[in-house]
């Protein structure tokens, strides 16, 4: 499963998407992992929740975001959720063009059983209507 955390940048989507994993600690029996661009929320996330600057591992490209993704669950088979921060920039979609890599996500996600949640800096009049149904929080 595929959820969405969208809105423009400052909207607090960052704020939602650390309540949620901090939340979701607790409920979980499996791993969980936060993507982000730098550390800067490292001690806002609960210690139980492994934190990855993606920015210290040279992907220049949706294809490289996406291999990321599937070497850090080949690496972890009780990984159960993957939070991503900011999530335009550290999957290199700038262009805001995620319809294809959120869909290889959702396969991703259907193959290896890891919910994933996504903050994407896009209002939701900018997302493909297909991806529309993914959004729980719009701000």
């Amino acid at each position: 499963m595929v959820q969405l955390i969208i809105g423009k940048k400052g909207k607090g989507k960052t704020k939602h998407l650390l309540d949620k994993v901090n939340t979701e600690v607790q409920n979980v029996s499996g791993n969980i992992v936060y993507l982000d661009k730098s550390t800067k929320h490292m001690y806002e996330l609960n210690n139980k929740i492994r934190l990855i600057d993606v920015s210290d591992y040279m992907i220049t490209s949706a294809d490289a975001f996406v291999g990321f993704i599937c070497g850090i669950i080949s690496q972890d088979h009780d990984l159960q959720q993957m939070y991503f921060d900011s999530f335009l920039k550290i999957a290199c979609k700038e262009d805001g063009d995620i319809e294809g890599i959120v869909n290889q996500i959702e396969a991703i996600s259907e193959k290896f059983g890891v919910n994933f949640v996504l903050s994407v800096s896009l209002d939701e009049d900018e997302l493909p209507a297909s991806l529309k149904e993914k959004v729980i929080v719009s701000l």
